[in-house]
């Protein structure tokens, strides 16, 4: 809720900015508000995106976590203990979710409790895969533990070759998408200057026209972004 709230926040300010700046442009209010609306639209997704970033990036670096246990292991380290270097070795990106791990062990929690947290940190149906074959491993003596790392490493590489090759063509297509419905709003920007502009959007039926317009073009957001969105895996684990 905290997180919502910020990006709501967010989102106001840039759209006040883009109000005010747009006002002092063209001292129109109907054109300056229906640019602020696109804008607070536009920062929601933007928000979203980021988030989705995210969970891409936690992906990216599932097959080196894996190498760094494997790594470890093969070394001689524990398993524990493999695991708590991973917050000075491992991934930048991860690094603060193994400290919390390390402190976990340190403070008195079970393995097993220690990796549920560090699931709940990470929230990846990958990382649950890996974790839970950890979990697995340790209950059953981990004589195979090595090979079913590596196989789980093999695993997270092709699929994170397979998404990274349907995102890369469904951004270009987004993308193009995007643009195509922001340049008439680029356009208006250009043209409100201008008094013929500004009289066309200043009585009712300008007014109803622009905002239809902005109506339509938030539903060609919504539209290109649930086609565009990649299937979400359900997590089998992790879940309790």
């Amino acid at each position: 809720m905290n997180l919502n709230i910020r990006r709501l926040r967010n989102s106001l300010f840039f759209a006040i900015l883009a109000h005010s700046l747009t006002y002092m442009f063209t001292a129109n209010w109907q054109i300056s508000l229906a640019i602020a609306t696109m804008v607070l639209v536009l920062k929601q997704f933007s928000a979203r995106r980021k988030e989705s970033r995210h969970e891409t990036q936690i992906l990216e670096v599932i097959p080196e976590i894996i190498d760094h246990v494997i790594s470890g292991v093969q070394s001689g380290m524990s398993l524990n203990d493999s695991l708590i270097a991973l917050q000075h070795r491992g991934p930048n990106l991860t690094q603060k979710y193994f400290a919390t791990f390390s402190r976990d062990i340190s403070g008195g929690l079970s393995f097993e409790k220690s990796i549920t947290n560090l699931q709940h940190k990470f929230a990846n149906r990958n990382a649950d895969q890996l974790f839970e074959a950890l979990q697995f491993a340790l209950k059953l003596g981990g004589n195979e533990l090595l090979t079913l790392l590596r196989q789980l490493g093999d695993f997270s590489r092709q699929d994170l070759t397979q998404r990274n090759e349907i995102n890369s063509r469904q951004e270009s297509i987004r993308n193009s998408a995007h643009l195509s419905a922001s340049a008439p709003w680029l356009l208006l920007l250009l043209l409100s200057n201008q008094k013929t502009t500004q009289q066309a959007f200043s009585n009712f039926l300008g007014f109803t026209i622009l905002f239809s317009g902005v109506i339509f073009t938030i539903i060609a957001y919504f539209w290109m972004d649930i086609l565009s969105r990649m299937p979400k895996p359900k997590r089998v684990f992790g879940l309790k």
